[in-house]
């Protein structure tokens, strides 16, 4: 990927964004592991920027907590223990839960509308065997609650920490079976936002919270056995 120099103050800021959501979208790929170095010079040079851009980026990284820098070593992909993950995904889970109440006493007709239609794209992805696109409506149908909250700081709390589980999806759900559950549940939400109904919300968010954490565990726990 070649990203256009530029010069203006404004344009400095617009580039490192550009480097920052390049680098970003390669890690949650996997195109580049944990424990990859991010060296600045190749990288500014397969960019075609400066290195302060790319500095600027690992740095934006770093404190969604994608990078790392090591003594000696520099900045290279983060890794994630189990231990990790779950600590992310509860904190993150109490949040969703909370999400689920609010958006109780703010969705409208349209809005219920927009998540019907999500689990209904989402099923014809799973009928069609694309678990990438099921998991992208997955993360659709979660942002469209946040977005019916119109509490900016506790969307901007949760896609801190989205943006460290995202990585998880891909290398831990292997089968379409493993996302129809979901979906279902999906549904069940739909039914407690509709009936503004926040505490039968909550608990089949955290129904649903808790399954994804099981489904996680058995993932690690089947991949250590193989």
């Amino acid at each position: 990927m070649n990203i256009p120099r530029k010069t203006t103050k404004e344009d400095a800021l617009s580039l490192r964004e550009t480097v920052y959501i390049s680098l970003r979208d390669t890690i949650l790929r996997g195109d580049l592991k944990a424990g990859d170095r991010l060296m600045e010079i190749p990288l500014a040079e397969k960019l075609g920027v400066s290195r302060t851009p790319v500095r600027e980026a690992i740095h934006m990284l770093e404190e969604d907590g994608l990078a790392i820098t090591l003594p000696r070593r520099g900045a290279q992909v983060a890794s994630m223990s189990e231990k990790d993950l779950l600590d992310v995904m509860e904190i993150r889970n109490s949040m969703d839960e909370l999400a689920a109440v609010k958006a109780c006493e703010r969705i409208t007709k349209n809005d219920i509308d927009e998540l019907r239609k999500n689990v209904k794209d989402a099923k014809l992805a799973a009928d069609l065997n694309d678990i990438g696109e099921v998991l992208k409506k997955d993360e659709e149908f979660h942002d469209i609650i946040y977005r019916v909250c119109n509490n900016p700081r506790l969307t901007a709390i949760i896609e801190s920490l989205k943006k460290q589980l995202y990585r998880y999806r891909y290398e831990y759900v292997k089968n379409i079976d493993s996302c129809l559950r979901p979906l279902q549940e999906h549904c069940e939400i739909i039914a407690g936002l509709e009936k503004n109904d926040p505490e039968y919300a909550r608990e089949i968010m955290r129904t649903h919270l808790q399954n994804e954490v099981r489904s996680v565990r058995d993932a690690i726990k089947q991949r250590e056995q193989n």
